[in-house]
């Protein structure tokens, strides 16, 4: 089972020239599941029910933040909203969201996005995020990743599959953020439930920012990988065990760029019925 998670950097830039490059990137990585943040919709169109179609999904599912005006501010006479997305080759029969906490900080609406995928093996539960992203935000950030691991707590523990939860974090992994949500570094939230980054079998010569100072849609400074894959109840073999890890999408296609940040994509064994 291949999931890939990836941020769309909403409506900024050749945003329609970039959709197509996007669409290529995904039908190049031929995924099972596709978590995707700073998805765009309005009226005529969603990017992520555009992208289903194309890539052949017939089952996906969207959640809207709350506040999308700091987007549409940087984008004067936009008004799409934005929010986070996932895509499944297989159905999805059950799903929910949260409202992220944001006191202290600006507070966008972001929200925590949960669906459950009828894979042939079993339920997946797959749960995807777009946490605040000041560089200072840190403390807003570890609010939210407790709001979601109870979330997790909640929804994810109903299968073959430990929950697989995914987004753009906005923090480094040595940061209180992630540290928390690992739960293995510092106490967890939920007691006893602790989540491994995916990235952790990745080899490690191989690149690893998703935020790199070489794309072409931001100022350069120091590269991060901030995007990731946290998976609960990781086994050596069996459902859910990691068979790779990589990122992608981070060059152009035929020239576009296809966002601002690369994504990160994760082979899991799915075991046996």
């Amino acid at each position: 089972m291949r999931v890939l998670t990836w941020n769309l950097w909403w409506r900024f830039g050749p945003w329609d020239a970039r959709r197509k490059a996007i669409l290529a990137v995904l039908r190049e990585q031929r995924p099972d599941v596709v978590a995707l943040q700073e998805v765009w919709a309005n009226e005529e169109e969603n990017l992520a029910g555009w992208l289903a179609r194309e890539l052949g999904f017939a089952h996906w599912t969207w959640a809207r933040f709350g506040h999308p005006e700091h987007w549409q501010r940087r984008v004067p006479g936009d008004t799409s909203d934005i929010g986070v997305a996932i895509l499944s080759r297989w159905p999805i029969t059950e799903e929910a969201v949260l409202p992220l906490p944001a006191e202290g900080a600006v507070d966008n609406g972001r929200v925590a996005l949960y669906a459950s995928l009828d894979s042939p093996t079993g339920p997946v539960p797959v749960f995807t995020t777009h946490l605040n992203s000041a560089v200072y935000d840190s403390a807003v950030r570890c609010r939210q990743v407790t709001a979601l691991a109870h979330f997790v707590k909640e929804r994810g523990w109903n299968g073959a599959f430990g929950p697989v939860v995914t987004g753009d974090f906005n923090a480094w992994p040595d940061s209180d953020e992630i540290r928390l949500f690992g739960g293995y570094k510092t106490a967890p939230p939920v007691p006893k439930q602790v989540f491994v980054d995916a990235w952790e079998y990745a080899d490690p010569a191989a690149p690893r920012a998703t935020w790199d100072s070489t794309n072409a849609y931001h100022s350069p400074g120091p590269s991060a990988r901030i995007d990731y894959i946290h998976l609960g109840g990781v086994r050596d073999n069996g459902a859910g065990a990691v068979q790779g890890v990589a990122r992608f999408g981070h060059g152009p296609v035929d020239g576009i760029w296809p966002s601002d940040h690369a994504g990160v994509r994760v082979d899991l064994a799915e075991g046996t019925e």
